[in-house]
């Protein structure tokens, strides 16, 4: 990499600092949730169009994505580097940048809330992108910037759709970064051990004809509330939702992290009289290592839904959220993330940052640390020390852990995962931070800035040398192919699994504006 180039791209990011800080702030108090990001999406696009980008609103069929793109005057002749914003925040954590609990203004605990932060992860990949542009720009470099809008992550939703529809083909490289959000993945590259599958499904009941479920179907309903009647959909939810938790023990062999979580989505009678429930919906996330076992706990939660449906005179429908593969890992591309970090460095807390972290332990009872953050989160880990931690406990046969839809991409072009410290504090033996604390530090200036800057650096960094270094992009192809067995359609790719529209039409959690004004969807009182 020419030193003009990294220095223009390093320059670039501290000359936008104020306004990556402002960015991230507006995001994080958008606070909206899965594919219902209007306002982040809407920024996001805005932003980019007055920087220069061509970008196509609506990508893949879903209204809050997107996908920008920026060619160098230089030509398009030279590689096209892809990276990604997030922005999807999650209903029930509602948390003001502050140093108590207490919800964003004017909105209730149960509204939406970053946590991840998405907010900030956003942002530091939107002040790569810029970085690289300006780089590009400064030293005449060729070469093609895509930049995707991904909503809904927290269901893996249109990771797995944008990739079906080929949002992710023809790149020389993708670059993936996250906020660190469990040790040893702090300040790292993923080496072996990618995040795992995941399918994701809404199963609806439907009470369209409750008056079968009498002894005698021919006869007409009777008048009386208090006759024989269907149970109705609510029934058949909770009966669903009960059977499918006994037996989640069993669903799946006992290795590996894997989990099966549940959210109810609708209820459709909330202020109804005593006729049996019409409509009723739950949805399921299966995260795991392998596609075999989603299928394998897939099946199981079919039966219990033909069997709750049976009994409370409803039909059921599956309708998919998400049908997402496991990573794949490239060393090549690790090896160029983890020079870049190192170049870098951690992030740094000021001692501003310092006395917040000290305010909130306060706030909550605690003695105050004079360095109130974890190590961890300014010291550097190597992949391969990071790799050795991580399978400590695991099994050897098992691949794959935990869980994120950047595994889709993985599959279409040489791709990284990196992770940058996020604020964390350390805790006294035997307390547990309440979730909010989390949260907060995500929002406030003073304790995200500094893992916005430091991602941002080490994107535009990653871009630079792919765009730079010719021998390293051929590197990271090479090894692409050897592991799908020829490259996008070889005899060991895996290929996309969404053949489903976007799940865009469910009632997910989302702001409203009434004649009563604006709040969230639950009621504030």
């Amino acid at each position: 990499m020419t030193g003009s180039a990294q220095t223009a791209a390093l320059g670039f990011v501290d000359a936008i600092g104020a306004d990556l800080s402002e960015w991230t702030r507006t995001i994080f108090d958008f606070g909206e949730t899965a594919w219902r990001e209007y306002q982040s999406a809407q920024f996001y696009v805005d932003l980019l169009r007055r920087n220069g980008f061509s970008v196509e609103q609506g990508s893949g069929g879903m209204p809050t994505a997107f996908c920008a793109h920026w060619t160098s005057n230089a030509g398009s002749s030279g590689p096209t580097i892809g990276m990604y914003a997030e922005y999807d925040a999650v209903p029930g954590n509602c948390q003001d940048a502050a140093t108590e609990k207490r919800p964003r203004p004017g909105l209730s605990e149960h509204a939406g809330g970053h946590t991840d932060p998405h907010s900030g992860l956003g942002m530091a990949s939107l002040g790569g992108l810029l970085a690289t542009k300006a780089a590009m720009e400064r030293c005449g470099l060729a070469g093609t910037l895509r930049f995707s809008g991904e909503p809904a992550e927290k269901v893996r939703g249109s990771k797995p759709i944008h990739a079906a529809r080929g949002y992710y083909d023809g790149l020389d490289g993708m670059i993936s970064f996250h906020p660190f959000y469990m040790l040893p993945l702090c300040n790292t590259v993923r080496w072996d051990t990618h995040c795992g599958a995941a399918y994701a499904m809404v199963y609806r009941f439907l009470c369209e004809e409750p008056e079968r479920w009498a002894r005698d179907p021919g006869a007409p309903i009777p008048q009386s509330h208090s006759a024989v009647r269907a149970p109705g959909a609510n029934d058949a939810l909770m009966t669903m939702y009960m059977a499918s938790k006994a037996l989640r023990d069993s669903m799946l062999s006992h290795q590996g992290g894997w989990s099966i979580s549940e959210a109810i989505l609708t209820a459709g009678q909330a202020t109804a009289d005593n006729l049996p429930a019409g409509l009723a919906e739950i949805q399921y996330m299966i995260r795991v290592p392998t596609l075999a076992m989603a299928e394998q706990a897939m099946a199981m939660l079919d039966r219990n839904a033909a069997m709750a449906a049976g009994i409370t005179g409803c039909r059921v429908e599956r309708h998919w959220v998400s049908k997402s593969r496991p990573g794949l890992a490239n060393h090549a591309m690790a090896a160029i993330a983890w020079e870049a970090l190192s170049t870098v460095g951690p992030p740094r807390w000021s001692e501003e940052a310092r006395r917040i972290g000290r305010k909130i332990q306060a706030n909550l009872g605690l003695e105050p640390m004079e360095s109130p953050f974890l190590e961890e989160c300014e010291r550097l880990i190597a992949p391969q020390d990071a790799e050795a931690i991580l399978r400590r406990d695991l099994p050897p046969s098992q691949l794959n852990s935990t869980s994120d839809d950047y595994t889709d991409m993985t599959w279409h072009a040489p791709t990284v995962r990196f992770y940058v410290a996020r604020p964390a504090l350390k805790a006294p033996e035997g307390f547990a931070y309440p979730g909010w604390v989390m949260n907060a530090l995500g929002g406030i200036p003073a304790t995200i800035d500094p893992m916005v800057s430091c991602a941002a650096r080490t994107i535009a960094l990653i871009a630079l040398r792919l765009i730079e270094d010719g021998a390293a992009r051929a590197r990271a192809k090479r090894e692409f192919e050897e592991r799908t067995g020829g490259g996008v359609g070889g005899t060991k790719w895996l290929a996309p699994l969404a053949d489903y529209p976007p799940p865009i039409g469910f009632r997910w959690p989302e702001y409203v504006t009434t004649a009563r004004g604006r709040d969230w969807w639950i009621p504030s009182f």
